[in-house]
């Protein structure tokens, strides 16, 4: 049976982050995971989510400086000691709050790929031992090029490549749908080639990233397909929802329930 977790920096947009989590909680998930909360105070942020009794799986790493146009800086030479910090920070609020995985975002880089995989690479190694003291994952995600031209990971084969060049075992792909359907496709071959790879899943439609329930991709079958190859995490709902997250929620009850799985006795294909 899948599990699903309320990415809370789409979901419940309309309440402040803290209240977002007791919001997830009453719709019925399990789960939640985050953008960039650091303005909220990590003890409030912790005890919102005792209250409410959920999971917290992760956050992203600090863009850098969003008004001159970065979207993470893992892949950018020369901006190295501004990673380790946005990394270090990460780290210690996400330990605070009780997440698994911190999310390091590679950034938009200039055309010289070479160099950038180089620095991703080494600042990679870094971050992962690091967030092994920390008993933290690290997670990368390729992001389709239509929402963010320039982003220097945005193929699940160069994800899988990195993380073998970098060499740690704490470092895993998040195989959001949504990115992968619009830079690559072929979804179902990809998940069950890198399964060992993944630490996270997420969903959205495509083209509208909106509830998961419409669009090209039938999300149903991705389910019973990651149900089939034994996929122990989390799926993670990172939409945008087409009006109040509560009214676009019917897909929540029905893909959770038991005939979601392969079958009765949960026999793998």
């Amino acid at each position: 049976m899948p599990r699903f977790s309320a990415n809370l920096g789409f979901l419940f947009s309309d309440l402040p982050e803290p209240e977002r989590i007791a919001a997830a909680a009453a719709a019925g998930f399990k789960a939640v995971e985050m953008h960039w909360p650091y303005q909220v105070p990590a003890s409030e942020m912790r005890d919102a989510l005792a209250r409410s009794k959920v999971t917290m799986l992760g956050l992203n790493t600090p863009v850098g400086n969003a008004a001159a146009g970065d979207f993470g800086l893992g892949a950018l030479p020369g901006r190295e000691s501004e990673f380790q910090q946005a990394v270090d920070q990460a780290l210690s609020y996400g330990s605070a709050i009780g997440a698994s995985a911190v999310h390091c975002m590679a950034g938009i880089v200039p055309a010289d790929e070479f160099a950038a995989e180089r620095t991703f690479i080494g600042n990679l190694r870094v971050a992962a031992d690091k967030a092994a003291q920390a008993g933290l994952a690290i997670l990368i995600e390729p992001i389709n090029h239509r929402d963010k031209p320039g982003y220097f990971l945005h193929r699940v084969e160069q994800a899988a490549s990195i993380i073998e060049q970098v060499g740690r075992g704490n470092v895993r792909i998040m195989f959001d749908c949504y990115h992968t359907q619009i830079m690559q496709g072929d979804l179902t071959q990809r998940l069950r080639t890198y399964l060992e790879l993944i630490g996270h899943v997420q969903i959205a439609a495509v083209p509208t990233r909106a509830e998961p329930d419409g669009g090209e991709i039938n999300y149903l079958d991705i389910c019973r397909t990651l149900d089939g190859l034994g996929y122990a995490g989390w799926i993670g709902a990172e939409y945008k929802p087409r009006g109040r997250t509560e009214d676009g929620l019917s897909w929540l009850s029905a893909w959770s329930d038991d005939h979601v799985t392969v079958n009765q006795t949960g026999t793998k294909p």
